[in-house]
């Protein structure tokens, strides 16, 4: 791909006759470009004179820049812009008043609008293109109109355009109106002319018209690749023009800043100080240009303009490369096309970046289907993928296809919540065993000698917390591994053995303590009636003093069996659990997922079958249009760029 450099490297030698040296993609190479170009404007203008004798205004340059030029205005046509892509526009801002239309005016060599208050409300895209032919052709496109004008009535029609566009009243809008002058003697030229700033809204005019007006000076002047059009009064001080600090807001250095000084007949005191001292860091230099006034013809007013910069006391001293209407013009082009040059490749980068991106998006968009065998077709590939995804995820633990989302990291989070059941399994017990201690146990013993008490209370409560954690199926399977449970007590599990001998070290030393207590208690003496018991923690034991050893004995014997017991069977409990789900993980996976579906899409409710798969939701179809009139936008715009970028490399070998 041509580099920006090669090109501006070809755009200067077949311009101007120079080589110029740059440094590719800096801004700073950019700007001595452009700097560069403006050294040759003076024999530039002489040139223009001599080859068009006919044509006072237009430039020498306009049979190698139209082709640039007339690409950049078709990818605004396409409105390629809408695609976040800058284009490079020469963008003409200026206070109310300033002399803006007068400006374009003699460039383009018609009258536009004139009156009180803002004649420019909504952004006039001027497109300037050069022809042989002696008659002109204008046109006015907006809203996806095309209307033909004529010289006569072009100032009324884009009066009664922009009432279309922005109302009757005197408000503003963002929407384009573009003005197409072919003309023999204008140069070639795209510049968009935006309303002129005012502070105070005269009547009919909104409330905030300044603010409006300056978010809209705002987002055309922003981009790097727009020419900022600076347009003073020569009566004005330029430090304190509101289109200067706009634009110094955007281009601090003022290197895609051009000024145009007006009305400088009027005010020509201290204007040479004006443009040589550059307070206001214009980086592309000013041109300063005498309006044309009254009945005068454009004629006339180019040559009353050259005799007064050539006589005047004062105005005869500033350059002659920065005077008049033809400097303007010729600045402007060179300005444009070097801005071209340096953005063009760029413009195709970008346009080449959107246009993948956007078939990408399309692709991984839903095939659409329009038979009943690529329904079914797309229906087995979905169920395929599907299982093979929650395969990894639910089965294997494979999370390579949701790396970040930890919801999606299934295994992991059933270890989490097993843990957490039996976190809440263990602390959950069949009675509070510090304050009732072995109370329970004496009065079982007391009504069945040699019976254990099954641990239904518990088991029941555990069942509470299985069921707000299983699904139906699930539910009925623990149910029965509860009912086991109250069956009967049975383990073999040798930890039941060994955990209820560790328990029972203590029972004659528990014992031992309640009847010490019980002996002090008689005696009158005030003695602590809680001890610490081994698994078990502090417990009160006052009402255990009235028994007898043999029944102490045999209580703690069974509590000890119940907690050793209770132990194994939350350990059965959670691994059995595991075991479940992981088998009805497996299951959902491998049947029931794919059932389930066909059970949706064939069932009797709903009576529609496979077919239903051919409707596309109304979100992904507004999704699918749009990315395809996007994707048909970029192709066209990257075969005009491609096309321009060939002919500049075919022009320059």
């Amino acid at each position: 791909m041509i580099s920006s450099s090669d090109l501006l490297s070809i755009i200067s030698q077949k311009m101007g006759g120079r080589r110029t040296q740059t440094d590719s993609g800096s801004r700073s190479s950019s700007s001595s470009i452009l700097q560069d170009d403006q050294e040759g404007l003076s024999s530039s203008s002489s040139k223009a004179q001599l080859l068009f004798n006919n044509a006072p205004i237009v430039s020498s340059y306009n049979d190698k820049i139209r082709p640039m030029l007339d690409a950049i205005d078709k990818l605004r046509i396409l409105m390629v812009m809408e695609e976040g892509i800058q284009l490079p526009t020469i963008v003409v801002v200026g206070d109310q008043s300033s002399g803006k239309s007068s400006v374009l005016e003699s460039l383009a060599g018609i009258s536009l609008p004139r009156g009180q208050g803002i004649c420019t409300r909504v952004p006039l895209v001027m497109r300037l293109q050069h022809h042989s032919d002696p008659q002109p052709e204008l046109s006015l496109e907006y809203n996806g109109r095309v209307e033909h004008t004529d010289e006569d009535k072009v100032s009324e029609d884009i009066v009664n355009a922009t009432n279309l566009i922005a109302g009757h009243k005197k408000g503003i809008s963002d929407t384009p109106l573009t003005l197409l002058v072919k003309k023999n003697g204008v140069p070639d030229l795209t510049m968009v002319d935006l309303p002129g700033i005012t502070r105070v809204p005269v009547h009919g005019q909104p409330e905030n018209i300044y603010d409006q007006i300056k978010d809209m000076i705002m987002k055309y002047i922003k981009p790097d690749e727009s020419i900022i059009l600076n347009v003073l009064s020569a009566s004005n001080d330029f430090s304190t023009c509101e289109s200067i600090s706009m634009s110094r807001s955007v281009d601090k250095t003022g290197e895609r800043t051009l000024a145009v000084v007006t009305k400088v007949d009027m005010a020509p005191e201290g204007l040479l100080e004006k443009v040589t001292a550059d307070d206001v860091d214009i980086g592309l230099g000013y041109v300063c240009v005498r309006n044309r006034i009254r009945d005068e013809t454009y004629e006339e007013a180019r040559a009353i303009a050259d005799q007064l910069f050539k006589t005047h006391p004062l105005l005869s001293k500033i350059d002659k490369s920065m005077v008049g209407i033809q400097v303007l013009a010729d600045k402007l082009v060179q300005i444009q096309a070097a801005s071209i040059a340096r953005n063009l490749p760029v413009i195709e980068e970008k346009i080449n970046d959107k246009l993948n991106s956007y078939l990408s998006e399309l692709n991984k968009l839903p095939k659409t289907l329009s038979t009943v065998t690529e329904a079914m077709t797309a229906f087995t590939q979905i169920i395929g993928a599907s299982k093979e995804s929650l395969k990894k995820i639910l089965l294997m633990g494979e999370f390579n296809e949701f790396p970040h989302d930890q919801q999606m990291h299934c295994t992991a989070r059933l270890v989490e919540m097993l843990d957490q059941c039996s976190y809440q399994l263990h602390g959950c017990n069949e009675s509070d065993s510090k304050s009732n201690f072995l109370l329970e146990e004496i009065a079982i013993l007391e009504e069945a000698k040699e019976k254990y008490y099954q641990l239904q209370p518990s088991a029941r409560r555990a069942c509470q917390n299985l069921i707000r954690r299983m699904k139906e199926r699930s539910i009925h399977w623990m149910t029965e591994i509860l009912e086991m449970e109250k069956l009967t007590d049975y383990t073999c599990n040798p930890e039941y053995v060994s955990e209820w001998h560790r328990l029972m070290t203590e029972q004659e030393t528990f014992i031992t303590k309640v009847l010490r207590n019980s002996h002090d208690l008689g005696l009158g003496l005030h003695t602590e009636i809680k001890i610490n018991v081994e698994g078990i923690g502090m417990v009160e034991v006052g009402d255990l003093m009235k028994y007898p050893h043999v029944l102490l004995s045999e209580a703690f014997d069974l509590k000890m069996r119940m907690n050793a017991y209770w132990n194994v069977v939350l350990k059965r409990l959670i691994d059995s659990m595991a075991l479940h789900l992981q088998l009805s993980i497996s299951n959902l996976v491998d049947k029931d997922l794919g059932m389930e579906i066909v059970g949706e899409l064939m069932g009797p409710n709903h009576g529609v079958g496979i077919e239903r798969m051919m409707e596309e939701h109304p979100s992904i179809a507004v999704k699918r249009e749009k990315l395809i009139k996007s994707i048909k936008k970029l192709k066209e715009s990257k075969e005009v760029v491609c096309k321009i970028m060939d002919g500049i490399v075919t022009f320059a070998n």
